[in-house]
């Protein structure tokens, strides 16, 4: 499932768009390889057997696919981690959906960490503090975890240059309401 443009504002820009790390696909691979290896084995092996014990040994598999490998799939397709020059989007979830968008403006601290076998794939947890009431958000199964973060360290950063006045800024916005008034 794509993301939405829809939600982005006129002038936002999506910076970065990830979905969690592949990693979070071993295990319904391996669950769609038993499953697909099951069925294929009963109607080899068990060919002499009923068909009626067959069909019933094929719609298990089928459960089996869909509950282990499909299912998982389509929830990691349907998560959405997307950085843009004004927020960091995370939508989630397949029948109903869950969403969080934090403003970079809000963003206190980014930190990472990963272990071993996470290094070695190249992906890691993300946690975002925000000054909001949820406090923060903890992203996983990130891929390039450790560049992520620095790229949404110079997103904030630059955010906050975008939004801060010095005193030539604020001499020119009082220069133009006081010619409004006059």
């Amino acid at each position: 499932m794509a993301f939405p443009d829809s939600i982005l504002t006129s002038d936002e820009q999506v910076v970065q768009h990830l979905h969690p790390h592949w990693k979070s696909l071993i295990v319904p691979v391996f669950w769609m390889i038993v499953s697909i290896a099951a069925v294929v084995a009963a109607w080899v092996l068990l060919a002499s057997w009923n068909p009626v014990i067959l069909m019933v040994i094929s719609g298990l598999g089928v459960v089996a696919f869909v509950a282990l490998a499909f299912w998982p799939w389509l929830r990691w397709r349907t998560t959405h981690y997307v950085f843009t020059n004004e927020r960091v989007i995370v939508r989630e979830g397949i029948v109903s959906r869950n969403g969080r968008d934090i403003p970079l403006a809000r963003v206190n601290d980014v930190s990472f960490s990963h272990g071993i076998i996470d290094r070695m794939l190249g992906c890691g947890t993300l946690t975002i503090e925000s000054a909001g009431e949820r406090g923060q958000v903890v992203l996983g199964s990130i891929p390039h975890v450790e560049k992520l973060q620095s790229v949404l360290y110079e997103l904030v950063e630059a955010d906050r240059e975008r939004h801060t006045f010095d005193d030539a800024d604020r001499d020119a916005i009082v220069k133009g309401v006081r010619e409004a008034e006059a």
